[in-house]
């Protein structure tokens, strides 16, 4: 608990020199576009940070709901944006009201070999079979892999956050739930971070095509510091800090891997962002994509060489 306190304390100052920060160059500035979206994203921080620190009260149950909502609202964007036919209703019924429950429900019993096979084995056969039935040919290989990529990214990735609390560590019980904020705080920080070296430094572009705003520059930059940050802060985790800092450097180069497939898709689709929920973030999928690769490999990583 000391330790919890000790990290949201720490987030806080940051957020606060943040603010500070985001309002001297507001006022300095005037209306620069770039000043204006950094604010406005310090302002949706605040609203995030917030949210998980109320989760974490909680307990395990406070964040399997926290990320069972986010999981609900990231595959209705992801669902909404890449269009399915009226074929798809059955699909789309056993996506929503029995993959989603019953992946987190399996997570609140500490059921890991379900938990870790109901989507992409059984889930993967259901969702053409169901999308079968209606009969319609039309687009028929592209539109079940929409269901089932949706699930994937939404559902399957976002739940292994959630199920870090139902790893036993040894000599580490009871403090799962800074593990969680590793994770996220390390990898959204190298998402900012990537953001202002870019802003800073950036000249070489990564993929133009894709994802113009990043830079090869950001990319270093955001990375380095958000891995050093990430070894510094091992006291919260199991790891060493040399560990830590491996692990750190894994995590943020599969945060990026995720952010340039999510925005190859929604080039794909044409769009900009996949909604407008968070102010100055663009969908909850604008949010959560590094993490969403990040996540996964995370958990399994830790079961495996700690758990």
């Amino acid at each position: 608990m000391n330790q919890t306190l000790w990290l949201f304390a720490g987030i806080g100052l940051l957020m606060v020199l943040a603010t500070l920060v985001g309002k001297l160059l507001a006022w300095r500035k005037g209306n620069d576009a770039v000043i204006a979206n950094l604010n406005a994203r310090i302002n949706a921080w605040w609203v995030m940070v917030f949210a998980i620190g109320i989760a974490f009260m909680f307990g395990l149950y406070g964040v399997i709901l926290l990320f069972f909502l986010v999981s609900f609202y990231a595959l209705r964007e992801f669902l909404t944006l890449t269009p399915t036919r009226d074929s798809d209703y059955l699909a789309l019924v056993a996506a929503f009201y029995f993959a989603l429950p019953a992946q987190y429900l399996l997570i609140a019993i500490h059921w890991y070999g379900m938990f870790s096979i109901l989507i992409p084995v059984y889930l993967f056969l259901l969702m053409p079979i169901l999308s079968s039935l209606g009969g319609d040919t039309t687009h028929y290989l592209e539109r079940t892999a929409k269901v089932q990529w949706g699930l994937m990214i939404a559902v399957y990735c976002v739940s292994t956050v959630p199920a870090l609390m139902t790893l036993n560590i040894e000599g580490y019980e009871g403090r799962n739930l800074m593990l969680i904020a590793w994770l996220i705080f390390v990898v959204q920080l190298s998402d900012v971070l990537q953001y202002c070296c870019g802003k800073l430094f950036g000249k070489h572009k990564v993929a133009p095509k894709l994802s113009p705003s990043k830079t090869l520059e950001g990319l270093i930059g955001g990375v380095l510091l958000a891995t050093m940050l990430g070894a510094g802060l091992y006291w919260i985790t199991p790891f060493t800090p040399w560990q830590a800092a491996l692990i750190a450097l894994l995590v943020n180069l599969l945060g990026f891997a995720g952010g340039l497939v999510m925005s190859t898709i929604k080039r794909d689709q044409g769009i900009k962002d996949w909604g407008h929920m968070i102010e100055g973030h663009g969908g909850m999928l604008d949010r959560i994509d590094s993490v969403c690769f990040a996540a996964p490999v995370f958990f399994h990583v830790v079961r495996y060489w700690w758990a």
